[in-house]
């Protein structure tokens, strides 16, 4: 195997598909309803071509960016996902240890199958970790006290799901919801079983909170000292309004096509966020990288780093944290790559005149 290792994620995905079962590959794989925001995040980016300039020195090439204060080697962030240990034993720690060795920045999931603890003490790396808002406050309060005393350094609020979305591979496998060891003692998951459909559904159903406003930025605020981001805002409206409640910084997200069906693309949406935000914080994006060029484009409409998460689930589940550990070293080199064919020596030079998007086509025209 090490002989013949995948060359690109799309391998990756091939053998993650072989390794798993139906229902838990279909559970990392699967969007809601009929999927076309899924189909659409991957598809956004072949609709964006690439400006090179040639004849430019390219013998070094700087990846290095910073996000709150915090240098990272590349822009590539690990996403947050949840219930690794459906990919590989190890779960979240093997995840860890492969961000780790790339020196990525790595977001852990509420929904983890391994404790913060756990995470926190398998290896030495900056980590942001995500929340949900429950109904039971004191549920996200307790996880966010325990992320901040174990040295996570930002939260990472999702706010794209006050209902969870339908989806639909899911409730005809009837996945079965993984342990959650962290809200072992604050919620109670023995109530599962659930005759039709997934038990993810019906845990979602019980725990998640619809109230969830803009009440709850400031709630999370007032209890804690951390730097907040928002992950879920496709809309310059939003964006905005993120800025005004005082976000240290916005990922455009659909929530990898797993909530509402028909959301935008987050690479079609992602300069009118940036131009929202005006640069008064960081805007990330997420959901469809599967190539350095990705990356690229991504960069060039104003993003400060993007975060990876089906690719990193695909590499766990072919080859556990040596998998994960390849697919960033991938994406990086195909970075780097692209980079350098583009004529860009530093982030700071993968500017907007490097792409062309649908947009500019049309506006040629006129």
């Amino acid at each position: 195997m090490e002989n013949n290792l995948p060359v690109n994620i799309r391998e990756y995905q091939e053998l993650a598909k072989k390794a798993l079962s139906k229902m838990h590959y279909d559970y990392i794989n699967g969007g809601a309803e009929d999927e076309h925001t899924l189909r659409d995040n991957i598809a956004a980016y072949g609709r964006i071509l690439l400006r090179p300039r040639v004849l430019v020195d390219v013998s070094n090439i700087d990846m290095s960016t910073s996000l709150l204060g915090y240098n990272m080697p590349s822009p590539i962030i690990v996403a947050p996902t949840g219930s690794h240990k459906v990919a590989t034993p190890e779960g979240e720690v093997a995840t860890a240890k492969a961000a780790a060795s790339c020196n990525s920045l790595m977001v852990l999931s509420f929904s983890s199958n391994c404790r913060i603890e756990e995470v926190a003490s398998s290896c030495n790396a900056i980590r942001f970790y995500q929340l949900f808002v429950f109904k039971k406050r004191d549920v996200s309060s307790t996880l966010v006290r325990r992320a901040e005393s174990n040295g996570f350094k930002a939260i990472v609020l999702t706010v794209d799901t006050p209902v969870f979305g339908r989806r639909e591979a899911d409730i005809r496998n009837k996945m079965v919801a993984s342990p959650k060891p962290n809200l072992e003692g604050l919620i109670s998951i023995d109530d599962l079983n659930t005759t039709g459909g997934s038990q993810i559904e019906k845990y979602a159903r019980d725990t998640l909170d619809p109230s969830l406003s803009w009440k709850e930025v400031e709630w999370l605020k007032s209890i804690t000292s951390l730097p907040i981001l928002l992950k879920g805002i496709v809309t310059a409206e939003d964006a905005r309004k993120a800025v005004e409640a005082g976000v240290a910084g916005v990922i455009v997200s659909n929530h990898g096509g797993r909530q509402l069906d028909y959301a935008p693309a987050t690479i079609s949406v992602l300069e009118e966020i940036v131009k929202a935000v005006a640069g008064a914080v960081p805007v990330l994006v997420d959901g469809g990288i599967r190539r350095g060029t990705d990356v690229l484009k991504a960069l060039a409409l104003g993003a400060r780093a993007v975060m990876v998460g089906r690719p990193v689930l695909y590499g766990l589940a072919a080859r556990g944290e040596a998998g994960a550990k390849h697919v960033i070293e991938m994406l990086n080199s195909e970075l780097e790559l692209a980079m350098a064919l583009c004529g860009c020596r530093s982030l700071a030079e993968v500017t907007r005149d490097r792409v062309q998007t649908e947009g500019d086509r049309i506006r040629s025209l006129l």
